[in-house]
């Protein structure tokens, strides 16, 4: 059990049958009155992040949500398919699960998946992926000012702004947190 008054930033508890975590959180002693915690905290399994007042004795459950690096393997229609390093056990993620920058990952990644009480309800791409461009324009130098930038197909499919200096064939890595063009790999 955890008290509103323990709660730090990343905290996982059990409020109303949801897996909630504390994203951001303050304790409040108004002159006049008695003291709250004021939170905003996010549901994990949803995404939604609310901002809500607890009496600081409140007492939740802790959760405990399960991170586990598996294998992408192969996906079959609106199936994602995990392997299990130690088990070589292959779990199906559902589509829905699946964050947008999941479309940086290709087969064979490491990626964390998150659980709740066995229930797999996210997955985590690794943060920097090194992926080749198959598809741009060529950029012709000296015809822009500054940080002048054109669209690139890497070799999953997804589409990124990179700069003018970049060819197909180069592999580039990317940061799949903001999914943006960091550097020549």
């Amino acid at each position: 059990m955890i008290t509103a008054g323990d709660f730090r930033n990343g905290v996982t508890f059990e409020e109303d049958g949801n897996v909630m975590q504390i994203v951001e959180f303050q304790h409040v002693k108004p002159g006049k009155g008695a003291a709250f915690v004021r939170a905003k905290v996010k549901n994990v399994i949803t995404g939604s992040v609310i901002e809500k007042t607890y009496n600081p004795t409140a007492k939740f459950p802790t959760a405990f949500v399960e991170r586990k690096d598996m294998e992408y393997s192969y996906s079959d229609g609106d199936l994602y398919y995990f392997m299990d390093p130690e088990s070589y056990e292959l779990v199906p993620v559902n589509a829905s699960e699946l964050s947008d920058n999941f479309k940086f990952v290709k087969e064979n990644m490491v990626c964390k998946i998150l659980s709740y009480k066995g229930k797999v309800f996210g997955v985590e791409p690794p943060f920097f992926v090194d992926l080749e461009v198959t598809e741009t324009e060529p950029g012709l130098a000296g015809n822009t000012a500054t940080n002048a930038t054109k669209p690139a197909t890497v070799e999953t499919g997804a589409e990124i702004k990179v700069p003018l200096f970049i060819n197909i064939g180069d592999k580039i890595r990317i940061d799949t947190r903001t999914c943006e063009y960091m550097e020549r790999a």
